[in-house]
C-alpha cells in the first residue's frame, strides 16, 4: 500500500481543485509546491492593509455558472468589474475599444460615426494578404486604434516588433460601439474579499500540504509514495527537455508601497506606448475599493523566459504547439501522472478554464 492515493505537485489552483474534490472522495493526498506559498501565481499578500497581487492582476470572470458557484463556496466575491485605462504619452483611453474610446480619439458622437471612420481607414490602409501582426492589426481596426492602443503594447509584450510577429496572433481585436468600459462579456466577476490566498486556503483544508519541496529534485521518492502523480509544473522540465525548451513569456514585478491614499484612479493602467519599459501599473487597493491611507503599485515589466525564471505565458505559435505535441505523446505513456494546469498542459488558462479543466480531470480519474 502507498501512502497517498495522489501527490500534487503545485498548490496553484488546479492542484486546489483537484485536492479538494479527490479529498471529498475520501482519497488520500499530499500537495508539494516549490515556492514557499499556496495559491501559485494567484497569491495575494496583505500590504498595509492591502490585498496585493503579487504575480500580476487576477480578476475573476467566467460565463459557466458550474465553475462560478463551485467559487463561491470558498470565497465571497465583490462586484469589481474590470475597466481599464491605457496611458498612450499621457492621453488617457478607455479599454477595451468602445465609444468612449472613439469619441477620445476622433470626436465621433455616434456607432454610426465610429463605423464609418474605422471603415474609412481600413479602406484605405488594410492590405490584402497581411504578412504580420501590424499588418493583420491596421486590417481590423485602421492605424489610429492601431498605433495608440495596440503596437507599443503588444511589442513589450511579445518581446518583438509588430512587423516580426506572425499576423495569427491577433484573429481579432474586440470593438465595441457602446458606452461600456467593462472589459469582459463574462455573466459573473469579481475579486474574492479577503485575496485569493484565503480562497486557495479552503480549498485546501483538511489536506497534508509541504512547501518548499522541489518535486523533480526528489521524483523518485514522490513516485513511491503515491499511486499517482498530477504534476501542473512545466511539461518540458518534467522530461528534462528531451526534444529542447518549449517557449514561454516572463514577467518581472515591481512593487512599491506609496505614501498617498490614490496613485493613479483605476486598478489596472496600461502603458501603449513603446519608451515605458513596463506594460502596466496596477493599483492594488482598487480591487476592493480599499480607503487605506497609503497605496500599493506595482509595474510589470514583460521578459523573455530562460531557465529559473517563472514561467507565465506559453507562447502558443505554430512551432511551440509542434514541440509541446511530441511532450504530449511522451506524457500519455506515463500511466500513473496526469499532468495539469497551463504548465502541464502547455495553454493559456483563464482562472474559470484551469476550475473547469480541473474538474473535468477529476471525473475522469474518479
Amino acid at each position: 500500500m502507498k501512502k497517498y492515493d495522489y501527490v500534487i505537485v503545485g498548490a496553484g489552483l488546479f492542484g486546489a481543485v483537484f485536492a479538494q474534490e479527490v479529498k471529498k472522495a475520501g482519497k488520500k493526498c499530499l500537495v508539494i509546491d516549490k515556492r514557499n506559498h499556496i495559491a501559485g501565481n494567484i497569491y495575494t499578500k496583505e500590504i498595509e492593509g492591502i490585498q496585493v497581487h503579487e504575480y500580476g492582476a487576477h480578476i475573476f470572470h467566467t460565463s459557466n455558472k458550474e465553475v462560478w458557484e463551485y467559487v463561491n463556496q470558498f470565497a465571497e466575491f465583490n462586484r469589481y468589474t474590470n475597466s481599464p485605462v491605457a496611458n498612450y504619452k499621457g492621453e488617457i483611453y478607455n479599454m477595451p475599444f468602445n465609444m468612449n474610446t472613439f469619441n477620445k480619439l476622433w470626436g465621433v458622437v455616434t456607432p454610426k460615426e465610429a463605423k464609418e471612420k474605422i471603415e474609412a481607414q481600413k479602406r484605405e490602409y488594410s492590405v490584402e494578404n497581411p504578412k504580420n501582426l501590424e499588418e493583420q492589426a491596421i486590417n481590423l481596426v485602421g492605424p489610429d486604434v492601431y498605433t495608440k492602443l495596440v503596437k507599443g503594447y503588444t511589442e513589450k509584450q511579445w518581446g518583438k516588433r509588430a512587423t516580426e510577429l506572425p499576423a495569427f496572433i491577433i484573429k481579432r481585436l474586440p470593438v465595441r460601439f457602446t458606452y461600456d468600459n467593462n472589459y469582459f462579456n463574462d455573466n459573473y466577476q469579481g475579486i474574492p474579499i479577503g485575496g485569493y490566498t484565503k480562497m486557495v486556503e479552503k480549498m485546501l483544508e483538511g489536506t497534508e500540504v509541504q512547501l518548499e519541496e522541489d518535486f523533480l529534485q526528489n521524483k523518485d521518492k514522490y513516485l513511491e509514495m503515491a499511486d499517482k502523480i498530477v504534476y501542473t509544473g512545466m511539461i518540458d522540465e518534467y522530461f528534462d527537455y528531451c526534444y529542447g525548451e518549449l517557449e514561454y513569456r516572463s514577467l518581472r514585478f515591481e512593487t512599491e508601497v506609496l505614501e498617498e491614499e490614490n496613485h493613479q484612479g483605476n486598478a489596472v493602467v496600461n502603458y501603449t506606448e513603446y519608451e515605458v519599459p513596463y506594460t502596466r501599473i496596477i493599483e492594488h487597493k482598487h480591487f476592493e475599493y480599499g480607503t487605506q491611507p497609503k497605496t500599493v503599485i506595482t509595474r510589470e515589466y514583460p521578459k523573455t523566459w530562460k531557465k529559473g525564471d517563472e514561467p507565465y505565458y506559453p507562447m502558443n505559435d505554430e512551432k511551440n504547439i509542434a514541440l509541446y505535441e511530441k511532450y504530449s505523446a511522451l506524457a500519455k505513456k506515463e500511466g500513473n501522472v496526469i499532468f495539469g494546469g497551463r504548465l502541464g498542459q502547455y495553454k493559456y488558462y483563464d482562472m474559470d478554464d484551469t476550475i473547469e479543466a480541473a474538474l473535468k480531470c477529476v471525473k475522469a480519474v474518479l
